[in-house]
């Protein structure tokens, strides 16, 4: 490989929230942190280089959208994933989770019903509840290993006055990349109930050689209610520039998103955010190539290990995303005694799964994206526990 990602990067004391965090986290420092979902890679040299040429103009002004920016945006589009996406359907947001609040308050009123599909990203929660909308999940169903949708489920959902539908595509904790067969089910019910669909395809570009994202806009009509959201920021680790666009082929909901920004007065045009963004989608593609096949070792190494060393935890295999989803039931713990185990005794730091909601209890989330030896090191901890299980 060309990029070196096994390289050990230092990042205690630079305020990082995986690495500093970890103390008011897990109530102590000495775990290894393998938890929040960004990685420990270096960014791609072309981000670095752009980020450095904007620091050496010594001022940092206001700034807006440049055509460039747009440019880099639909280029990558078109290339990476087939999507022919239109300069004016882009809305550019402060993130993906600020979206999701941003959809909620757009399109549902107090009251109204939301769809998640648990286990979940816990914003996705959130965005509803503190929004003080009605809270509906359709819990995913686990399948001889695979997490599907629940398609009955959802039509009852959608049948108790659902307004709008939160969709995780690939889906963050459980790895899966929705296929075209799946996503036209959920079209088909989403056009009967007239529900709206954020689909918050962050995690599009993170998918794993032999597998196929699809982008559920790609599938719609002219009359399906489709935001899609994306950002470079899990694609070329750089989350912490927090900027992301919202995908809105139709002009009054581009409005109504729109309105709730300006409402909030919220700021997203950051000239580092601009710069990165730009550098990532035009020079970052043969980073991230590379990337995908070292988090598919990554991943293919913890498989073999856990069946070799660990047969009581179970992966779920994924087909995306670089976090795994550990099924840790036959350890016949509690959700406080997994986490009691996996920090006090094994010294690694994953998330707990019940804090993703329904179908997370005994389950645990490690983020892959560090130097293998540093995976290595984390299963090698919890293989050495005596066995007390």
């Amino acid at each position: 490989m060309s990029f070196d990602f096994d390289q050990v990067i230092a990042r205690s004391g630079t305020a990082s929230v995986k690495h500093d965090g970890r103390a008011e986290y897990f109530g102590t420092s000495d775990v290894l942190p393998l938890w929040v979902a960004d990685m420990d890679f270096a960014a791609p040299e072309a981000v670095t280089k752009a980020l450095i040429q904007r620091a050496e103009h010594p001022v940092y002004g206001y700034s807006f959208y440049p055509e460039s920016l747009y440019d880099s945006l639909i280029t990558w589009m078109k290339k990476r994933h087939g999507w022919t996406v239109q300069q004016d359907w882009i809305v550019m947001a402060p993130g993906v989770v600020t979206s999701l609040f941003a959809t909620v308050m757009a399109f549902t009123e107090q009251g109204d019903g939301v769809i998640v599909q648990p286990p979940v990203y816990s914003p996705f929660f959130s965005a509803v509840t503190t929004n003080q909308r009605r809270l509906i999940e359709n819990p995913l169903l686990l399948e001889d290993g695979v997490y599907r949708i629940d398609y009955k489920h959802l039509e009852r959902c959608a049948a108790e006055g659902a307004k709008l539908l939160l969709l995780c595509s690939p889906h963050n904790p459980v790895g899966r990349v929705w296929n075209k067969i799946e996503l036209e089910q959920l079209l088909d019910i989403s056009r009967r109930y007239d529900l709206t669909i954020l689909s918050d395809e962050i995690h599009a570009d993170l998918v794993y050689p032999g597998e196929q994202h699809t982008t559920l806009a790609m599938l719609a009509n002219n009359n399906d209610k489709i935001i899609t959201a994306l950002a470079p920021s899990k694609t070329f680790n750089i989350p912490g520039l927090g900027l992301s666009a919202l995908i809105v082929s139709s002009p009054a909901q581009r409005v109504a998103l729109k309105q709730v920004f300006n409402t909030l007065h919220l700021s997203n045009s950051n000239p580092f955010s601009i710069a990165a963004f730009e550098a990532a989608y035009c020079s970052g593609e043969a980073w991230l190539d590379e990337l995908l096949i070292y988090l598919r070792n990554n991943r293919d190494f913890v498989s073999d290990y856990l069946i070799k060393y660990l047969p009581t935890i179970r992966l779920i295999q994924p087909q995306g995303t670089y976090l795994l989803w550990l099924d840790c039931r036959n350890l016949r713990m509690s959700d406080l005694q997994l986490c009691q185990f996996f920090v006090q005794q094994a010294k690694v730091g994953m998330n707990p799964g019940n804090s993703f909601g329904t179908g997370g209890s005994g389950f645990m989330r490690l983020n892959i994206a560090s130097p293998r030896h540093v995976i290595a090191e984390a299963l090698t901890r919890i293989a050495s526990l005596p066995k007390t299980y």
